[in-house]
């Protein structure tokens, strides 16, 4: 029997596995929602200006949809690297559709160093559109996760009016 774990992904993981996995599934978290409040001072933004990327902030009543995967303990190494600014582990109950399951998230807590926290929609926008890193345009991190989303058959507002205000900026 293999040591697994299960992550629960919900921004760039849903897109991006560049690491090995067994199995993969959607879910859902309760009691989370993604908002894009956490800084990305690497991947889509630089020390100086940061990017914006998703986090999920406690929120009682809500349902945060993503994308599980079955990974061996050895892939932590590489995903603990990509989620290296300011994202900790933290433990989560996964439901899938056929039951739950203890898993692993990766969150960018309130009170870690790159957490922006919220800002008017403007200002936002302006600093999405202006912002890139060595994983590319933060533009391009927004779009592909509504995009993502939307494929799975998730409406997130918040992504969706943060997308929508950057297309009608551009």
């Amino acid at each position: 029997m293999r040591d697994t774990t299960w992550v629960f992904g919900y921004a760039s993981l849903i897109w991006k596995q560049d690491f090995p996995f067994i199995e993969a599934r959607d879910g859902f978290i309760d009691g989370w929602t993604r908002r894009l409040w956490q800084g990305s001072h690497d991947h889509r933004g630089t020390p100086d200006d940061p990017g914006r990327v998703a986090t999920i902030i406690e929120s009682p009543n809500e349902r945060c949809y993503g994308r599980a995967f079955l990974i061996e303990q050895s892939v932590f190494e590489h995903l603990d690297h990509r989620e290296k600014n300011g994202y900790e582990r933290f433990n989560v109950p996964i439901q899938f559709a056929t039951g739950s399951s203890p898993g692993i998230t990766y969150l960018g807590g309130t009170n870690n160093h790159a957490f922006l926290g919220p800002a008017a929609m403007d200002d936002m926008v302006a600093q999405i559109l202006r912002c890139e890193g060595e994983s590319g345009r933060n533009i391009d991190y927004v779009l592909e996760l509504a995009h993502a989303l939307r494929q799975m058959g998730v409406t997130d507002t918040h992504v969706e009016a943060v997308s929508e205000a950057i297309q009608h900026a551009e």
